[in-house]
């Protein structure tokens, strides 16, 4: 077993987590959330319309009122668009897209394997920077990443004569830091520009984000928080547990000749595909380039999704067949169904989500906010990137009450992105902003859903390990996460790197 955490350890800090944790406990479901934020944005627009409130729309310089939910046009627009507001809304489809390719993935095995054969041969040095990168790129896996990472990790821990508590604390940290950074374009990318576009649309037109609009500077933190959250898994987290000495033996096993086969397989279907794609977009007059001839932005990059979902689904089933997990057409439909089914959770929210920024976009309220918040910053001054560190720092506190990333953006970004629209910001920028305090706190907030998951891993390998033990050893994570992200987001700004394919700070 691990070396238990003492009586003023458990104390320091206690009053805090247990203030945090009885606030959250007693917040409903995300759904009953944006179901309760349907009812008081049609109360506000009703009493905001009988005041007869305005603002001029800074684009058109048009008057603007804000329209009531509970009026005879309300109802009207509610019964008219139910069903296209929830089918209509971005990140409905494109989430599901690219989950079908990443769901075969999973379900065929390729995702596991992979994952054993980087971290098994490797020195062991480097076995907490790898184990923190793979969590970390686990993400292409959505939640499911806290689901294999953690227990995986363990394993791997274990196997290699270390204590595996650190394997699974490390890996629910890399992967909760996978939500701001990351070398892989995940679901979440598509997810949270749909929801972005959505609060763009309030000022009419503007730029639209792509998937790949946050891809320069997620990189670029994916290595820093691997160095980071790696250093701290030598020097603090891996010295605090100690030697395991409990009894629990279980270990890795090595590749079989089928998962080699298939990975083999996998890796050369991925590499012909890749080869394929950048041909096709380099060649003179390529379909998949600008008018210019040029990339960014291009028909290559608007069309991401479709194209992340043939080189996941192709690399699937390449080590599917090779490695004979797949062994039929009937078994490759029957996993992309489960792939689907999985999401049935994020259907049911996102069809509340869907309703809630129809009807704060038609009342106008969204346009009202954002206008005048955007004038007052700009009468106090604050109109620099400090203003960014803000959305930084509020969605990091925010994340520890409500810890789903994809809801919290949908209640912050119809006021934050046509707000700092106003100040020149572009939406890319802020919703950068955002994923980096989202992903800081998540792994530190005992509301956060799989935190309950990780301690019953834990508790496999230690039955004394309790929920202060996992949020103790994650807490210097989230310091780390939260610092390197915030201080790389700053460089950016201060060099005038862009964040992404063609994609600054500003608005041009």
């Amino acid at each position: 077993m691990s070396r238990p955490v003492t009586p003023a350890q458990r104390r320091a800090g206690g009053r805090f987590l247990n203030s945090v944790e009885w606030l959250g406990n007693r917040l409903p479901e995300p759904m009953i959330i944006f179901l309760w934020l349907i009812v008081i944005i049609a109360a506000v627009s009703a009493a905001l319309a009988a005041a007869d409130v305005s603002v001029v729309h800074p684009d058109s310089g048009e008057e603007v009122f804000v329209q009531s939910l509970l009026s005879g046009d309300g109802l009207v627009f509610v019964l008219e668009n139910t069903v296209s507001n929830f089918v209509g809304f971005a990140p409905v489809g494109t989430v599901l897209t690219i989950m079908l390719g990443i769901g075969l993935a999973d379900r065929t095995g390729l995702l596991q394997a992979l994952i054993r054969a980087v971290m098994l041969g490797i020195p062991a040095w480097l076995l907490p920077y790898a184990v923190f990168f793979v969590a970390n790129a686990a993400t292409i896996a959505a939640d499911a990443a806290f689901l294999i990472m953690p227990p995986l990790a363990a394993i791997i821990y274990r196997t290699l004569g270390r204590n595996p508590m650190v394997g699974i604390v490390s890996a629910f940290a890399g992967s909760s830091s996978g939500y701001g950074s990351g070398f892989l374009i995940t679901s979440m990318e598509p997810m949270l520009a749909g929801i972005t576009n959505e609060a763009v649309a309030i000022l009419g037109d503007g730029p639209v984000v792509t998937a790949v609009d946050n891809y320069f500077f997620m990189v670029v933190a994916a290595l820093g928080c691997t160095l980071v959250g790696g250093s701290i898994t030598r020097w603090i987290v891996e010295p605090r547990f100690g030697e395991y000495t409990g009894e629990h033996t279980e270990t890795a096993e090595p590749l079989t000749s089928p998962e080699r086969r298939g990975l083999l397989a996998a890796g050369l279907t991925a590499g012909l595909f890749i080869a394929v794609v950048a041909t096709a977009a380099l060649v003179p007059g390529s379909p998949l380039q600008n008018e210019d001839g040029g990339l960014v932005p291009s028909p290559l990059l608007s069309g991401v999704v479709p194209i992340l979902l043939l080189f996941f689904a192709l690399s699937a089933l390449a080590y599917g067949f090779a490695s004979r997990t797949i062994t039929s057409g009937r078994q490759v439909a029957e996993y992309f169904a489960e792939a689907i089914g999985g999401m049935r959770f994020f259907l049911v929210v996102i069809f509340f989500i869907a309703q809630f920024s129809a009807y704060f976009n038609w009342s106008n309220i969204g346009l009202w906010v954002s206008v005048n918040g955007a004038e007052l910053l700009v009468d106090i001054g604050a109109t620099g990137v400090g203003v960014l560190v803000g959305v930084i720092v509020i969605s990091a506190v925010i994340t520890l009450l409500i810890t789903s990333g994809t809801g919290l953006w949908a209640i912050l970004a119809p006021i934050f992105v046509p707000m700092f629209m106003q100040l020149g910001f572009h939406p890319a920028a802020v919703q950068m902003a955002y994923r980096i305090g989202d992903s800081s706190t998540s792994m530190v907030t005992p509301l956060m859903p799989y935190m309950i998951v990780i301690l019953g891993f834990m508790r496999q390998w230690d039955p004394k390990q309790g929920l202060g033990n996992v949020i103790s050893a994650t807490l210097p994570y989230a310091i780390g996460v939260f610092t390197v992200q915030t201080g790389l987001f700053l460089v950016f700004y201060w060099l005038g790197l862009p964040i992404g394919p063609g994609v600054g700070f500003r608005l041009d």
